[in-house]
């Protein structure tokens, strides 16, 4: 990004002294090049700002992730004990039945 300002600015003061007005060109251009050193820290601002809002999303998700996997982890051994209870209380009652 810094070579892409580095070379707006050097064409803009080229085309600048080329005019044949240097004085008021060359102020010109570093107005230009001013601007443009501060449109590219601003861009690199927000860059990083995105930057880090994708990383705090990224971490939500992963701490997301982990809690639908334990919940899946106990509804998987809820549904196990159900079974077991199931089977335990259908042997009672062919027991009970058989006497």
């Amino acid at each position: 990004m810094k070579k892409t300002v580095l070379k707006v600015s050097a064409i803009a003061l080229f085309l600048g002294l080329a005019s044949g007005c240097a004085t008021t060109g060359l102020d010109e251009v570093k107005a230009t090049a001013d601007r443009a050193a501060a449109d590219a820290a601003a861009a690199a601002s927000a860059a990083e700002a995105a930057r880090a809002a994708a990383d705090r999303a990224s971490q939500a998700a992963a701490s997301a992730q982990s809690t639908a996997d334990q919940a899946l982890s106990a509804a998987t051994e809820a549904q196990a004990c159900c079974e077991a209870n199931r089977e335990s209380m259908e042997r009672m009652f062919q027991k009970s039945m058989s006497k």
